[in-house]
């Protein structure tokens, strides 16, 4: 295995990948969070949170969630590309176990992740605490109550990745595999939020968890509260999204290290 895992490092020391998931992090993490820190959230309509009290500093940081699609395409396209380049064959080749290829995939692409999420952690607290200051406005978290924001987006982000990887591994074509996470991601969550009746399994999706462990479940009682005949969505708790988004994770690894076993390659 480590080999295997060495291998996969130097496959991805050779390629730009590093470098533009350094430079997407800190753009995702600093413009979005910036953006919305110094125009105030209470100035939106019908008005947020400021971001001089809790839930203002948590729904910021939070909206960085709507961008957690990034690092799961970054995983994704890292291996389909293996089959659209068809350098997958090779690499079963040299590593006839399939299992220990994608377990050792997973391993490296989920450190990518971590790495990811800390690059837009840190810009999005540099660029959170340098709105306030522009604005003269104190933010109304601790600094240890935000450093545990930030890490619980870096480690979103690490499992966004994973569960990118297990995708890519299981769709194999990259245009299918892409349309999957933005499809469930960007479309489908938000889509059953808005529909009554519905919109309760929204806290146990991937995006409901995500808001749960990052504490930023204004937004969908904002929606609930706007539309008629919707109930706000039943949050989990902090550790119980974050508990949900790895069994997620673990659930699609399983199934990525398990289903391509067998399946011809094409």
């Amino acid at each position: 295995m480590s080999r295997l895992l060495h291998g996969e490092l130097v496959r991805l020391a050779a390629t730009r990948l590093p470098v533009w998931t350094a430079v997407v992090a800190v753009a995702a993490g600093a413009s979005i969070t910036g953006l919305l820190a110094l125009v105030g959230p209470e100035h939106a309509t019908p008005p947020m949170p400021g971001i001089d009290t809790a839930d203002g500093v948590a729904l910021v940081l939070g909206i960085n969630a709507m961008l957690l699609f990034l690092p799961a395409l970054i995983g994704t396209v890292a291996v389909t590309s293996e089959y659209r380049h068809r350098t997958i064959g090779t690499t079963f080749l040299v590593a006839p176990r399939r299992a220990r290829v994608l377990v050792a995939k997973l391993g490296v692409y989920s450190l990518v992740g971590l790495a990811y999420g800390a690059v837009t952690a840190a810009s999005a607290g540099l660029a959170l605490a340098g709105a306030a200051a522009v604005r003269g406005v104190p933010l109304g978290v601790t600094p240890a109550e935000l450093g545990a924001l930030l890490v619980r987006l870096a480690l979103a982000a690490a499992v966004y990745t994973a569960i990118g990887v297990a995708i890519g591994a299981l769709a194999r074509h990259q245009l299918v595999a892409i349309g999957i996470v933005l499809g469930v991601f960007y479309f489908l969550e938000p889509l059953l939020m808005l529909v009554p009746g519905v919109n309760a399994v929204y806290a146990v999706l991937p995006g409901g968890a995500t808001a749960a462990l990052l504490a930023s479940t204004f937004l969908g009682e904002a929606v609930a509260a706007e539309v008629p005949m919707l109930l706000a969505p039943q949050h989990l708790s902090a550790a119980g999204g974050a508990l949900l988004l790895l069994a997620y994770a673990a659930a699609a690894a399983v199934a990525a290290v398990a289903v391509p076993l067998r399946r011809d390659l094409r």
